[in-house]
């Protein structure tokens, strides 16, 4: 197996207040919602525009609620997160998994067997984030959608140094580099779906890159 990408940033960027393992942190379930419900329906309407019927999708750090729109069927919704508990309890999914991404940051799925993956309001707490979206490059078919969303909530003993020192311009920017970064993606593109008088709605949205043998 070849390594993964070199991380550009210095270790403390990535440093976290509580340094236990993450398993223990999310050992017990949370069945609560991390934004109010105008900003979960601007995230809603984000995939309805954005993800298309029948796709295969991968809700990447996935917990009890996908904010898919309940009007469209995909052709599989695979869930990844941390809490067995919570994944079960989510139906919209039609499989998971259990993975501490900080810990592996492999996805174990086939290449390019998603046309989409999506990361809600939890890439905050990614110690290896281009790594992670590197394996995001990879599961993704040519042209395939990566979508990361993000408000200004968090847990901050959780969240890495480096997004809890940033403002929310300079975390969409980060966002952006590490996609940017993750090698596989496309340009970067910046969404405002932040509805006023809620919690703001960022989203950083990149396509996979046609192979090469597609080119021809």
């Amino acid at each position: 197996m070849t390594s993964g990408p070199a991380m550009p940033f210095p270790p403390h960027f990535f440093q976290r207040e509580d340094t236990s393992a993450d398993r223990f942190f999310y050992e017990e379930p949370r069945l609560v919602t991390h934004i109010d419900d105008a900003t979960i329906e601007a995230l809603t309407g984000l995939y309805r525009d954005t993800l298309a019927p029948g796709s295969r999708v991968l809700d990447l750090m996935s917990s009890w609620v996908s904010h898919l729109p309940p009007e469209i069927e995909y052709s599989r919704v695979a869930g990844l997160g941390m809490n067995a508990a919570e994944l079960r309890a989510n139906p919209r999914l039609s499989d998971h998994e259990v993975r501490d991404l900080n810990a592996d940051p492999t996805l174990p799925y086939e290449d390019a067997s998603f046309d989409a993956v999506v990361c809600a309001v939890s890439v905050q707490y990614l110690t290896r984030p281009i790594e992670v979206f590197a394996e995001v490059s990879r599961v993704l078919t040519p042209g395939g959608l990566c979508l990361v969303a993000f408000s200004h909530r968090m847990f901050p003993t959780k969240a890495v140094a480096v997004w809890k020192s940033l403002g929310a311009e300079d975390r969409v920017r980060l966002v952006a580099t590490y996609l940017a970064l993750a090698g596989g993606l496309g340009e970067p593109l910046v969404i405002d779906r932040s509805p006023g008088g809620a919690d703001p709605l960022w989203a950083v949205v990149a396509r996979r890159e046609p192979s090469e043998a597609s080119r021809d």
